[in-house]
């Protein structure tokens, strides 16, 4: 008799919809399942979106996603919960209430503070900044980038992997618990990510790869962490094998071809082959 096959771990994306594929609610179950785990998801906001921006944000009411979330709780065990775009003071403050009591009281977070898409568009409303720093108490880890960071510090972005740094370290005396800073906005060959915890801080240095297909990558690295998290013993660990993961996605995205503006990284690089069209007749009958 052949024995069961372990159960995958269980990731809760709490974000945001991407009608376009690449980033959001769409990119976070796609990370999940290219890296084992089983991924459920509560939606915070709809987006009229595509790869070259964002021209509409439609906010699901805080009610209905605090019941999103308790029906889900109530039946399906979760073992990381991942945040993306929050969207209103009011839901981050409805999904903090979540996570503070019942089932999800124990559960690791990766929080990503979503604020601004690739393409520049607003995410995050602006009264909504206080109630996400409320929130990184309460996250496992945070991961924003150089704006996001700057939002969070209410500071300029900025200019260099010194600064970086510093950013880094300030995020922590604001309450995070960890930070994985994300240095791909600066210039340079090689992109600089800053990990840091209480046992200090660690330069993450990976080849910046020249391609379009960069739509989602902040949204595709915060679910790798949650989807990784159940098979290693530590964060950082977890961080590095989701960025080698993560940059090969970057190297893929291009073959993707989707969209005219910028493409997402190619999620399933290490399973998928595509293959030549059946011939129409195969769908015919007789």
């Amino acid at each position: 008799m052949t024995a069961p096959l372990p159960r995958p771990p269980v990731v809760l994306s709490i974000a945001g919809s991407d009608p376009s594929g690449g980033a959001g609610i769409q990119a976070d179950l796609k990370t999940c399942s290219a890296l084992g785990a089983y991924g459920t998801c509560v939606i915070t906001a709809l987006t009229a979106q595509s790869t070259r921006g964002v021209t509409r944000v439609h906010e699901v009411p805080a009610e209905i996603v605090r019941a999103q979330v308790e029906t889900l709780v109530a039946d399906v065990r979760i073992d990381v919960v991942k945040l993306g775009m929050l969207a209103s003071a009011e839901i981050v403050e409805t999904v903090h209430d979540l996570l503070l009591t019942g089932p999800l009281a124990t559960v690791p977070v990766v929080l990503d503070p979503v604020m601004v898409s690739t393409s520049g568009s607003r995410l995050l409303a602006p009264d909504a900044v206080a109630a996400v720093q409320a929130l990184l108490p309460r996250a496992d880890v945070i991961t924003p980038n150089v704006p996001e960071a700057a939002v969070l510090l209410d500071e300029d972005p900025v200019q260099s992997a010194d600064a970086l740094l510093d950013h880094a370290r300030r995020l922590l005396d604001h309450g995070a618990r960890r930070v994985l800073l994300t240095g791909g906005h600066l210039d340079g060959d090689t992109a600089v990510d800053v990990w840091i915890d209480a046992s200090g801080a660690v330069p993450l240095h990976a080849p910046r790869v020249a391609t379009r297909s960069t739509h989602g990558t902040g949204c595709t690295l915060s679910s790798a962490l949650a989807a990784l998290r159940p098979r290693h013993d530590d964060w950082l660990s977890t961080v590095r094998e989701s960025k080698a993961w993560l940059t090969e996605a970057l190297r893929h995205g291009d073959s993707l071809d989707i969209g005219r503006g910028a493409g997402p990284v190619h999620h399933f690089h290490e399973h998928s082959r595509w293959r030549a069209p059946l011939p129409v007749e195969a769908f015919t009958n007789g």
